[in-house]
């Protein structure tokens, strides 16, 4: 009789993370900080001495979002902080790649991005006007990336992620760090975003 293939991954704390059907109870900041700081978007395609990761794009996009809705609730930049949280487990993979896994890639991230908000007190789905305003600080901070560290032009980039609004992104800068660094930068901010919105 043949066995299951393991489908559980086992974190730096000691959590057993099971990829099917993972629970709050199973994450935690440390491991979702250290494994964004060691994954690289762009597929590592980037200039600079270290990648450019998950974790600084998403310090980043928590950035950027809260100059798209500075009124918005804290909840929501935890919510963006953590949206691409569900790749410390999965890995960034480009959209060309998404696209050839097909669906069952999208259904992964969803059950894992639900477990992680849950985790830290959000709704298990962020409402599609606070899903919208985060996809639109991903698109600047990825024209942005794709301009000041992957090569692109200026609209080649415009092509794939649309025209920003140069005002969103004054006095922002792509930052290359070690990844160290950059896992205790995502740590802290996920920390003061908590205790900004309470117990």
């Amino acid at each position: 009789m043949a066995t299951q293939p393991r489908a559980w991954q086992r974190m730096l704390s000691g959590r057993r993370l099971d990829l099917l059907d993972p629970t709050p109870v199973d994450i935690e900041i440390e491991d979702i900080a250290h494994g964004l700081a060691f994954v690289a978007r762009w597929n590592g395609q980037t200039h600079g001495d270290f990648a450019y990761s998950v974790a600084e794009h998403s310090l980043l996009v928590e950035e950027l979002f809260g100059r798209i809705a500075p009124k918005a609730p804290v909840k929501w930049r935890l919510a963006a902080l953590l949206h691409d949280a569900p790749e410390y487990v999965i890995g960034d993979m480009i959209s060309p790649v998404k696209s050839a896994v097909g669906p069952d890639y999208g259904a992964l991230d969803d059950r894992l991005a639900a477990a992680i908000h849950i985790r830290f007190g959000l709704p298990a789905a962020v409402p599609k006007t606070v899903k919208r305003q985060i996809k639109k600080a991903d698109k600047i901070s990825a024209w942005m990336e794709a301009t000041q560290i992957a090569g692109f032009s200026e609209a080649e980039a415009t092509k794939f992620f649309g025209r920003p609004d140069r005002v969103i992104m004054e006095g922002l800068q792509i930052k290359l760090r070690p990844p160290v660094e950059v896992r205790c930068a995502y740590t802290h901010r996920h920390s003061a975003l908590m205790a900004e919105i309470g117990p």
